[in-house]
This record gives structure tokens, C-alpha cells and sequence, in this order.
């Protein structure tokens, strides 16, 4: 896939497509100084990495102000979740409310580098986000409308990282690979909750986990 077959498949605006052809643009000169993402997989961005996580735009929930992104390395998802919020992808959102847009979202990454790459890219391209250089555990607790991680924990690991930031409208959405099954079967020993999937549009064996009524405790 393309960033041509990425606009058609994603129907996304030609200022949209720009903020991610930008996002692409630093992340490929960043990788040569810094390991963000494997080398292996940079050519296949646009499937792999921005659709993969561009697909949970469509899932943030009406009313979404707040959103965690957990161990955010390169960016996915939060840099494409704040993309789309930027160019009013989400509840109806217009363009005129490019500078004042009703979602925040806040990755956190422990990595100083990466780090620094994540705030570069929210500089340059005016994102409603910002990055935070921490552990997830060791982050103060407070409530998100959103809790988000890609490529980040096994799930039982996720959902105790997401406890300190759950409220009682919370909601997480963790996309996953093939054993998404399996990771679901060993959080329900140690954690109640609700679970609903959603198919990827990026692989037939993928889910996207949405959970809602997180409590410790099987």
C-alpha cells in the first residue's frame, strides 16, 4: 500500500493525507539516527503502521475529550488518532476548530529519543497532543476518556497499566495480532471486564480489542 491507495481505501482529506506524508517523512530521517521502528517494516508504512493504527479513529467513542496512548515509541496510534483530530475527523469536528480541538491526547513514552521524535512531530505539525517522558506505571494516576497501546504488553499487562487511569466511562481499544485470543483468555484470570472486537483492516487474523468495565479480579 501506497499513500495513494491509502487516501482512496481511507477516503481521508488531502490536508490529512499531508500530515501523514509529513509524519512519514520525519520518521523515515529519524530512523536512520535512531531505531523507531524496524527497518524491515518502514516500507510498509502506510499498511502496516499508519492504517493499522488509523483504523481506531472511527472507534473513539461520542464525547471523547481525553486519550492515553501507552508506550507510544514512533507514534502508533496517537500521532494518527491526533491527525485525524486535528483535521476533524472525529465527532463532526470542522476545520475551523483546527487550533482549539476537542481532543487531547497525551503518549506516553519512557524512551528519551523517541521521546523527542514524538514532540517533533507534534511541533511541526500543530498535533492537539503532547508527550510525556515516562513509564506507564510510574505515571501520576488521572482519568482518560481512552486508553490505547500498539505493540506495547501482552493484555493482562495493559490492563493493570490502564487501572490507574480508569474511570467509570473509560474504555480501552488495543488493537492485536493472531493470539488475540489467547492474551484475552489470560486477562480474564486476573481481571474482569467487557470485551466487544472489531475486525482489522489490516490483517484477517487481527482484532481490535475494545474493553469497558475494567476491575481487577477474576
Amino acid at each position: 500500500m501506497n499513500a495513494e491507495q491509502f487516501q482512496h481505501k481511507t477516503n481521508v482529506s488531502r490536508e490529512t493525507l499531508e500530515d501523514l506524508e509529513a509524519w512519514y517523512n520525519l520518521l523515515t530521517r529519524w530512523n536512520k539516527k535512531i531505531n523507531l521502528v524496524s527497518s524491515a517494516t518502514l516500507h510498509d508504512f502506510w499498511l502496516r503502521h499508519a492504517m493499522d493504527s488509523w483504523q481506531l479513529i472511527n472507534l473513539l467513542p461520542e464525547g471523547t475529550k481525553t486519550v492515553l496512548d501507552m508506550g507510544a515509541g514512533a507514534g502508533f496510534p496517537g500521532l494518527a488518532l491526533a491527525i485525524g483530530v486535528k483535521n476533524g475527523l472525529k465527532n463532526g469536528l470542522k476545520n475551523e476548530l483546527k487550533n482549539k480541538p476537542e481532543v487531547q491526547i497525551t503518549l506516553v513514552e519512557s524512551n528519551g529519543k523517541k521521546c523527542n521524535f514524538l514532540r517533533t512531530v507534534i511541533r511541526d505539525l500543530t498535533l492537539p497532543a503532547k508527550a510525556v517522558q515516562a513509564r506507564a506505571e510510574n505515571l501520576e494516576p488521572q482519568m482518560y476518556d481512552i486508553i490505547t497501546a500498539r505493540a506495547f504488553a501482552p493484555l493482562p499487562k495493559l490492563l493493570d497499566y490502564s487501572l490507574p487511569f480508569w474511570g467509570a466511562s473509560s474504555q480501552a481499544i488495543f488493537p492485536k495480532g493472531e493470539n488475540w485470543q489467547s492474551e484475552v483468555d489470560a486477562a480474564r484470570k486476573t481481571h474482569n471486564f467487557d470485551l466487544t472486537t472489531k475486525d482489522s483492516q489490516t490483517s484477517e487474523a487481527a482484532k481490535i480489542l475494545c474493553i469497558t468495565n475494567l476491575r481487577k479480579g477474576a
